[in-house]
């Protein structure tokens, strides 16, 4: 197949999903089969069990290929995620008649010379599987298995391991109606490997009639006791009880301190005495209403990260509801795809939210922050899968991602995030880009007290962090359950409840944060709440390392730089949404205290 037709498929398939957006998978068939109409079986990958991301073409190893005297196989493309994902399905050939039952019959009979006998030997020592597919139902094996030697006598060598292949698939499928519902698929007749000998590859296949709707034909796949298990509901709870003390502490905090001092200022009348009391007594965040809207250093990189943080919470909060209507987590690259064009969608909202903010600090290089904004999380995503393919390039690993597909991703970009980012720019500076700050900046800044080494800014951002990462602590768990060992992640609707808590926690703690800050005459504020949120994240990649070692058994340098790798991705991400939550939770917060100050 041609470079020109397969990116060909690549931009139908896109077209498709732009049509959908997201809500569903695209299917190619109706699942609706007559008595006797034949059945793909697709195989797809292999790999070693522990490494998940390293995965390899089914035929790298010596399994009877099909095309042996008949036409080129069949390869299916789907859709980008589905690529993304590193999935590779091609037609094995197998005759599968719709409930026509197959006695064993010989797939095929392949000498075992040395080179194939080590390939097969190297993949069995190291847990490899393989992945089918039948009618969209995901179906997994074993290449073989390996029996420990038995132990001598002692001072006597121990027995070699016994590695065994498996020989002979055996599928049992159950359908309903004309509709199938599952595929079970048992491994067995295991082989010595033998070099010089001949292996002789068969299977049978076995149809039985079967009461459950095509509907729930995926429950079977969900593992309702890992993700619906008491300590999730509990870390729910906790996470709510967490919330709810947060918030009473912002309330009773600081807006009672803060009564106290509007009521000072709402005095109209005051005694010579009274007045020059208050003014000895002024102190803390009503000294630095000259300086508090003061612009930030490095505003354009702020005013992007804002931005693309504000992107990355509405495409994360537009995600999940997707996942919860469609249940995208039946398809095969639909959460990625639906990742791709809704943050192609939502790029409107970054150039909005970064060029108001950018045009109200008076800033003067709008062209710079929008370019800023459209580019930085997506350059920086590349960079990070720059390396990693160049790594699954080097192990000739499915990994790798195909080059008509980053064509496609830099066209969805060039052509539908960057304009949406360019108009979102242009409308957010003059909707909203007009300076409004309740007080005046004074032209020479004030300088900021020593103050002591808890309430330094850096400080306050390490520490920041912490309690929205205890929010998220034992979801994250789960999630990295879900995509390092092969668990199905259903429950989105756990994963809205945390994002919302999440969220509430992010601003609570930084509105505390910037409190005490102000306070402490410190009104260099803005980066310092974007850090103290952002923090966050450096607790999450924290805890991935802890997982890493204590939680998985990978090995390799693949493995191990396709998780870091990704990991570092993902709390990319997470620290810039967090961060922008928290800089417009903080900025909400002084906005309204400054407004009740007589400011001049």
């Amino acid at each position: 197949m041609g470079t020109l037709e397969v990116q060909a498929r690549f931009l139908s398939g896109l077209l498709i999903s732009l049509l959908l957006a997201g809500l569903c998978a695209a299917e190619e068939y109706d699942h609706k089969y007559a008595l006797g109409d034949p059945v793909t079986l697709w195989v797809n990958k292999v790999g070693p069990y522990n490494n998940p991301q390293e995965t390899y073409n089914y035929y790298t190893l010596p399994f009877c290929k099909p095309g042996e005297g008949k036409e080129r196989p069949e390869h299916k493309w789907g859709g980008l995620g589905e690529v993304l994902e590193g999935n590779e399905l091609i037609d094995s050939q197998l005759s599968f008649k719709f409930r026509m039952d197959t006695q064993k019959t010989v797939i095929c009979e392949t000498p075992l010379d040395e080179k194939a006998a080590d390939q097969f030997k190297y993949a069995i020592q190291n847990h490899y599987w393989y992945e089918l597919f039948m009618d969209d139902l995901p179906i997994w094996g074993f290449v073989g298995e390996s029996i420990p030697g038995e132990k001598q006598a002692e001072g006597e060598a121990k027995q070699e391991d016994q590695v065994l292949i498996y020989t002979h698939k055996s599928f049992d499928i159950n359908y309903n109606n004309e509709q199938i519902i599952q595929v079970n698929l048992t491994s067995d007749v295991p082989k010595p490997l033998v070099p010089g000998t001949s292996l002789e590859f068969t299977y049978s296949v076995k149809w039985e009639a079967s009461t459950i709707p095509f509907a729930k034909r995926f429950e079977r796949y969900l593992d309702y006791n890992f993700f619906e298990h008491q300590i999730h509901w509990f870390s729910i709870f906790n996470s709510f009880m967490m919330v709810i003390f947060l918030t009473g502490l912002v309330s009773m905090i600081l807006m009672r301190t803060l009564r106290n001092d509007y009521a000072k200022y709402a005095r109209e009348e005051d005694d010579l005495e009274t007045l020059e009391r208050d003014v000895s007594e002024e102190s803390g965040w009503k000294l630095v209403h000259g300086d508090v809207f003061r612009a930030p250093r490095n505003l354009v990189l702020l005013a992007a990260l804002v931005g693309t943080g504000a992107q990355l919470a509405l495409l994360i909060l537009s995600v999940i509801i997707i996942a919860i209507i469609g249940m995208l987590y039946v398809g095969r690259g639909t959460i990625v795809t639906a990742f791709i064009i809704c943050y192609a969608l939502t790029s409107f909202v970054a150039g909005y939210v970064s060029g108001g903010f950018y045009s109200r600090s008076d800033g003067k290089h709008w062209i710079k922050s929008m370019l800023l904004t459209a580019s930085l999380f997506p350059f920086a995503s590349f960079g990070i899968g720059f390396i990693l393919n160049t790594v699954a390039i080097f192990y000739h690993s499915l990994a790798a991602i195909p080059f008509g597909t980053m064509v496609v991703v830099f066209l969805i970009w060039a052509f539908i995030s960057f304009p949406l980012c360019l108009a979102g720019t242009v409308v957010g500076r003059n909707w909203s880009g007009v300076p409004d700050n309740p007080c005046r900046v004074k032209t020479i800044p004030r300088p900021i007290p020593q103050k002591k080494w808890y309430l330094t800014p850096t400080v306050v951002a390490i520490m920041g962090g912490l309690l929205p990462f205890g929010s998220i602590f034992i979801e994250m768990y789960f999630i990295f359950t879900s995509f390092w060992n092969y668990k199905v992640y259903y429950v989105y609707g756990f994963m809205l409840l945390v994002f919302i808590i999440l969220v509430i926690v992010t601003v609570c703690v930084t509105i505390v944060g910037t409190y005490f800050l102000l306070n402490a005459e410190n009104y260099h504020w803005q980066w310092t709440s974007f850090f103290s949120a952002a923090s966050t994240a450096t607790y999450v990649y924290l805890y991935s390392i802890y997982y890493y070692f204590m939680k998985t058994k990978m090995s390799g340098f693949f493995q191990t730089s396709f998780y870091f790798g990704y990991t570092l991705m993902f709390c990319l991400g997470l620290g810039i949404m967090c961060g922008a939550i928290g800089y417009l939770g903080s900025s909400t917060f002084v906005r309204r205290i400054y407004r009740n100050i007589k400011c001049d």
